[in-house]
């Protein structure tokens, strides 16, 4: 079994870098545009299961992608509650906070990063019970959460895996093992 991250394509809040959670954006035209390049990412594999975030982002990607017909909407990959944080850019929450970073986890009024492990923890669950790849449509942290819960690292471990948007990754397996087999592959999108 292979799981294939794909992130959803830009949104204007990610082209400005700004935090965004439970904030339901639509994609920009660019990031529409990334979204039909990802389907040359995942055309003609056999998925046995499709799963998307319920925010439009990551649907609307999975829908251009040519996976949105098979998608199984899932709770748990909606992106991290950033909180009082959400909608700002860490340049202007450093301006109130020198050096505070999303993955220290202070977020007030926001999900803690155990309870965004534990949701990435409950789809790997969820997908290592399938026969057959799984594709999954989601965003940057919860991904990056997910691909370091994969191969056995706490969820700070995804403040080492960068991602960009529309992105598509492979986790898989070396004998039993856990794997990153591609991370952050783009080329899809020149």
């Amino acid at each position: 079994m292979k799981l294939v991250l794909i992130r959803h394509g830009e949104t204007e809040w990610s082209r400005a870098k700004r935090h965004t959670g439970r904030t339901d954006l639509p994609l920009t035209d660019a990031g529409r545009e990334q979204a039909r390049r990802a389907a040359a990412a995942v055309a003609g594999r056999p998925f046995a299961l499709v799963l998307t975030s319920p925010l439009q982002r990551a649907r609307v990607t999975a829908e251009l992608a040519g996976l949105g017909d098979r998608a199984e909407v899932d709770p748990d990959l909606r992106e991290w509650d950033y909180g009082d944080m959400e909608g700002r850019t860490t340049a202007e929450i450093r301006e109130e906070r020198p050096g505070w970073e999303v993955w220290s986890g202070d977020l007030p009024n926001g999900e803690t990063l155990a309870e965004v492990g534990g949701r990435a923890d409950r789809v790997i669950e969820r997908v290592c019970g399938v026969d057959g790849d799984v594709a999954v449509f989601a965003h940057g942290h919860i991904l990056r959460i997910l691909g370091a819960r994969w191969i056995g690292l706490s969820p700070e471990g995804g403040g080492r895996l960068a991602l960009e948007t529309a992105a598509v990754c492979e986790l898989g397996y070396e004998r039993e093992r856990h794997v990153l087999v591609t991370w952050n592959d783009t080329s899809h999108l020149r």
